[in-house]
């Protein structure tokens, strides 16, 4: 029968067919042929004897969060403790839209800010929307969960910044374990110890354990560029232009007249120079 991984634990794999869920193991001949079920997989399994017996295609796959067939992710971003990271942000942006993967921006502990500081998020947030993501607070449940409406969903972002509560925030049909920000370390503490999909309202969801690092180094440097999706909005004189040393560059203009977010082409400076 086909189903679809929701949750893996150790070697023990959740499917769901139809409305039952069923606790598999893996054939023996994916881990001879070094492939691993993940999260999001659709399989068939052999359910007289709770086996998976096959992986169907994927149309994509993330390696950290491990999930695959993801339509959107839902890249949550804390806008204070911890403090807003826009390096990070801009490259969960650009893995997942490597990926063919939606990314969705959600801000979090707006609460937390001094007026002045909520101004600045939301000439941010303005931004974003500018260019052509959606962007959304916390604090509105109800336009995410139209947002991602029969899509499957995952969550990105460092601890700490409010994904397993904003999941809690979604539906009141889990109670999720969030922790506080250590201040000794001023990040946060995992609480997600393992991938899992959520069902809420026909969206499955996927809360996923943290992270504050990530390699783009798979990512090609010309590739990388399309990635910030505003750049490909002005054609420059050389068509392999990378937008960093060369002259007449219609990108490094728009920056310099600000239509281009300044933070945005100096973060794609930053992970440039990384993947070179």
């Amino acid at each position: 029968m086909n189903g679809q991984i929701i949750r893996i634990i150790s070697d023990l794999y959740t499917v769901k067919i139809d409305d039952m869920l069923y606790g598999c193991r893996a054939r023996g001949v994916f881990r001879n042929k070094g492939i691993t079920p993940v999260v999001g997989d659709n399989v068939i399994v052999d359910t007289d004897n709770n086996i998976i017996v096959k992986i169907l295609p994927r149309k994509n796959e993330l390696k950290r969060p491990v999930v695959a067939n993801v339509d959107y992710a839902l890249i949550v971003a804390s806008v204070k403790e911890p403090n807003l990271d826009l390096i990070l942000l801009d490259k969960l942006i650009s893995l997942v839209t490597y990926n063919n993967i939606e990314p969705i921006i959600v801000f979090t502990k707006l609460d937390l800010l001094t007026e002045e500081e909520l101004a600045n998020i939301v000439e941010l947030k303005n931004y974003y929307e500018s260019i052509g993501y959606k962007v959304f607070y916390n604090t509105e449940p109800a336009c995410i969960i139209k947002a991602i409406k029969e899509k499957i969903v995952v969550l990105a972002g460092q601890s700490g910044a409010g994904k397993s509560t904003l999941i809690n925030k979604l539906t009141d049909k889990y109670d999720i374990e969030t922790k506080e920000i250590s201040k000794a370390l001023g990040r946060g503490k995992h609480t997600t110890r393992h991938t899992e999909l959520y069902d809420i309202d026909n969206a499955l969801v996927a809360d996923t354990p943290g992270f504050s690092a990530l390699d783009l180094s798979h990512i090609d440097k010309d590739e990388l560029k399309h990635t910030f999706i505003e750049f490909d909005n002005y054609e420059c004189k050389y068509r392999d232009c990378l937008h960093n040393k060369e002259d007449d560059c219609e990108v490094k203009k728009a920056v310099e007249n600000k239509k281009i977010l300044k933070s945005r082409y100096d973060n794609y400076l930053k992970i440039l120079e990384e993947i070179k």
